[in-house]
């Protein structure tokens, strides 16, 4: 059972840095089972994994579970050194991009998101989530796809950290009605949306597709401003995402995103909007 689990959501993306990370902490693990006169079946039996897992793991081709460096810890004899590894482990269990933009909202007093087409990650369901990424082409492996699940999950903790970070965001009318994953998928989706609205230090606009001016024409965007009192901008289209820090892009993307924001419904009359189209869906 441990096996399958691991095999299911611990297959590494080798074209992002987590395989030099895993590699690292395999290489340690093997000298940490040799020095205590381990072989690979022997541990396995002591840790409650197979044989097979065990060598894909020091080959840094599978990432170790939690319980896995708990056991390897105590078997080992390691006094605390291999369960300290768990925060590296599960860092690279997401893909870098993923990482860095976590990171940069971790640092953020205050983020503001228009997106166009569909649900923005801070605020999507996992159904949501699991099933935008199931659309995906060329298709993503089920593991690749869990893993991607998992990270834009892991970033949605910004919802309760302290200080509250303000979270502002534009949804186009359209993201509330494409039924994505289905029309059930859809309508928890529209709860959750008036669920998080209603926190203190959200605030949720809809741009009705009726509208005749329209300043976000040029695709979604992102602002973060951070804690030094500097602001990045970040954008994703198609293979490609970029983070904005000149300035002057910076300046101009706030000024879009202002206006943007007037031209949308306010946060009461949005509100309301979801919670009509959550009565259609």
């Amino acid at each position: 059972m441990n096996d399958e689990t691991d095999e299911r959501d611990g297959v590494l993306d080798l074209e992002d840095d987590s395989g030099a990370v895993i590699a690292t902490v395999g290489r340690q693990l093997k000298l940490w089972r040799e020095a205590a006169g381990f072989k690979h079946a022997e541990f396995g039996s002591a840790i409650g994994y197979g044989e097979n897992l065990i060598y894909k793991v020091e080959a840094g081709k599978r990432i170790p579970r939690p319980e896995y460096l708990d056991g390897a810890d105590k078997v080992l004899g390691a006094g605390g050194r291999i369960s300290a590894m768990k925060k590296d482990v599960a860092e690279a269990r997401y893909p870098k991009k993923v990482r860095d933009l976590a990171k940069l909202e971790r640092e953020a007093v205050e983020i503001g998101a228009y997106g166009n087409h569909n649900m923005h990650g801070l605020l999507q369901t996992e159904e949501y989530a699991r099933a935008l990424f199931g659309v995906r082409r060329p298709a993503l492996r089920t593991d690749d796809l869990e893993r991607y699940v998992a990270a834009r999950l892991s970033r949605q903790a910004i919802f309760d950290a302290t200080p509250l970070t303000t979270l502002t965001f534009v949804q186009e009318e359209v993201t509330l009605r494409r039924p994505i994953g289905g029309r059930m998928v859809l309508r928890r989706q529209l709860e959750r949306l008036l669920e998080v609205g209603q926190l203190r230090h959200v605030e949720i606009q809809v741009m009705p597709t009726d509208r005749e001016d329209h300043a976000g024409m040029s695709g979604q965007l992102q602002l973060l401003k951070l804690r030094d009192d500097s602001a990045v901008g970040y954008s994703e289209a198609q293979l490609t995402t970029r983070l904005v820090a000149d300035p002057k892009e910076v300046q101009v993307l706030e000024l879009r995103y202002g206006i943007i924001r007037s031209q949308a419904l306010s946060p009461r009359e949005s509100l309301a909007f979801i919670e009509k189209v959550r009565g259609e869906t």
